[in-house]
């Protein structure tokens, strides 16, 4: 008798994963703690379980408690998955936790680009007299450098993103023309544009891009990030011009929210 069974037992498939970056800046427990009271105010679905990187690179030298910071960070809705930059000493500790350790990679160098200009060949001409005179010289002529601009894809929904979902604009912007309602999270490597109400979170610059911004005809967030610095609104959202869309940008180390003037 020929089994029916066609399906595989298991399969294995490239999935994207989202997960925030914890940036340890100290290693004293208590600092962490209170950093962390002070963070989520009290709130135990402020960061609603989220995969979490532990990212010790600014004091590798220092030695942590893992056995107390693991349990900390899951105690206020933070599910850690791995650790970054961790010291070769503390692989096993963190392995027992059932944390992986994330290598990170240097990037390659860029290869040098290099200009050749080419000029056609010239008929010979007739010797002509030298000019001394470095007056009557014409001055060089100053050339432009070559800029090269690299565009982003987008990704367009155009269905509202509801409480509980999650969409992930990889190495894209992230345009969206409905709106994005509380408790919904919307993710891009590059900006995001949402023509609608924003009321959910919004995370752009997933991957590291400072420039990335964030759009939308009226703003609610309950949390914004640019490259991984965030901002909420828990005091309200700042006064803005009426009638006007709103960006989010990255000004230094900090959020700046401010409202997109017409020209003219």
């Amino acid at each position: 008798m020929q089994n029916s069974l066609t399906r595989k037992p298991i399969e294995i498939k490239i999935s994207t994963v989202v997960a925030v970056a914890i940036l340890l800046h100290d290693s004293s427990f208590p600092v962490l703690e209170a950093a962390l009271k002070e963070m989520t105010a009290g709130s135990p679905d402020f960061f609603d379980d989220e995969f979490a990187v532990i990212d010790v690179e600014a004091i590798t030298e220092q030695a942590l408690d893992w056995d107390a910071l693991i349990p900390l960070f899951k105690s206020h809705g933070l599910n850690p998955v791995a650790v970054r930059h961790a010291r070769e000493e503390d692989h096993g500790t963190i392995r027992g936790h059932g944390l992986s350790i994330d290598v990170v990679s240097k990037p390659r160098a860029e290869p040098e680009l290099k200009v050749v200009q080419q000029t056609e060949p010239q008929p010979a001409t007739p010797p002509v007299e030298v000019v001394t005179d470095e007056a009557a010289a014409p001055a060089p002529v100053a050339t432009e450098p070559q800029v090269i601009i690299r565009n982003m894809p987008a990704m367009v929904i155009d269905t509202p993103v509801r409480a509980g979902q999650r969409i992930y604009a990889r190495g894209a912007d992230l345009i969206i023309t409905a709106s994005v309602n509380n408790g919904a999270e919307v993710i891009a490597d590059g900006s995001i544009h949402v023509y609608a109400p924003l009321r959910g979170r919004a995370l752009a610059g997933a991957t590291g891009n400072t420039e990335a911004r964030i759009f939308a005809l009226t703003m609610e967030p309950e949390l914004v990030s640019i490259a991984g610095i965030y901002r909420t609104f828990e005091n309200g959202f700042p006064p803005l011009l009426p009638h006007h869309p709103v960006q989010v940008k990255l000004l230094g180390d900090s959020i700046e929210v401010s409202s997109v003037k017409s020209a003219g």
